[in-house]
């Protein structure tokens, strides 16, 4: 194949694969609203229930229900909690019935479930609860270079690991690119930004075991091992793939899984259910 072609390939299929990558970790990941449809009385309605709070005050909680013979109620209580489950009713906001979780502090999370009634009938949104977490807020200078060079990294990655399957001769600059964009992305602003969000810069390994933090280390060191065997023979690319591979994986696991939270059967409940 000639050269110049199999380089735009192997760019096209890294730049989508890595588009790709992106839509699957915000899908999975724990800001993604829970979204669905649902019936009520031959009605369509369609919701979209948020998962996540960086508000000073509660979180708010809305349904566009246009309607105004429909009403509702929201059902909460603190996540994984001895908490009895509290009702209260949505409120009427001009085309939205609108309601609100007590605020509470960083890493803390609170389940509920929204239900619709229009005479007799009633619909249950959201058979499983949905879980919001409250974080602090992360400024866009911070936050936006975090998921430009973090994806960039995976970008690289893919790009060094299809480099060193065809024998390409920028293996060892793909490798260093990889290793930089995924020790900023991750190692630099990955920290500033949990400190941002739960004031914590690492809760990873030893002090912790955020997943988040313990995978970015994990490919971290993957790709030293990676860049190390490359000066030793540059003939020798299993390490290189094998660093690929592993960056892949971590991508395919949702973003924040065992991460910061509150236990909350340690924690006394209060009138509004903060900490």
């Amino acid at each position: 194949m000639n050269k110049v072609l199999k380089t735009i390939l192997i760019w096209f299929f890294a730049f989508v694969f890595t588009a790709v990558l992106a839509i699957y970790q915000r899908m999975t990941g724990p800001t993604y609203p829970l979204m669905g449809k649902t019936v009520l009385n031959e009605k369509l309605l369609t919701y979209r229930l948020i998962r996540t709070w960086d508000g000073s005050g509660d979180a708010r909680i809305g349904v566009k229900v246009p309607d105004t013979t429909i009403r509702g109620e929201i059902t909460y209580r603190r996540f994984r909690s001895y908490d009895p489950w509290t009702t209260v009713p949505l409120i009427r906001s001009k085309d939205s019935l609108t309601g609100s979780l007590p605020h509470q502090a960083i890493a803390g999370k609170v389940m509920y479930q929204v239900t619709l009634q229009q005479g007799d009938q009633k619909v249950l949104l959201n058979n499983e609860p949905a879980v919001l977490r409250y974080k602090g807020y992360v400024p866009m200078w911070v936050l936006l270079p975090h998921i430009i060079i973090i994806f960039l990294a995976m970008l690289f990655s893919t790009i060094t690991g299809l480099e060193a399957i065809f024998k390409g001769k920028n293996t060892l600059v793909y490798t260093w690119i990889t290793l930089v964009t995924l020790f900023l992305g991750g190692l630099i602003l990955g920290p500033i930004v949990q400190k941002f969000s739960f004031n914590a810069y690492w809760t990873g390994w030893p002090f912790g075991h955020d997943l988040t933090d313990n995978k970015s280390l994990f490919a971290f060191i993957f790709w030293v091992i990676a860049l190390v065997m490359q000066y030793r023979n540059r003939m020798k690319r299993f390490w290189t793939v094998l660093a690929s591979f592993v960056l892949l994986v971590v991508f395919l696991i949702p973003h924040s899984v065992l991460g910061s939270e509150i236990d909350y059967t340690k924690v006394p409940k209060t009138g509004n259910y903060s900490k």
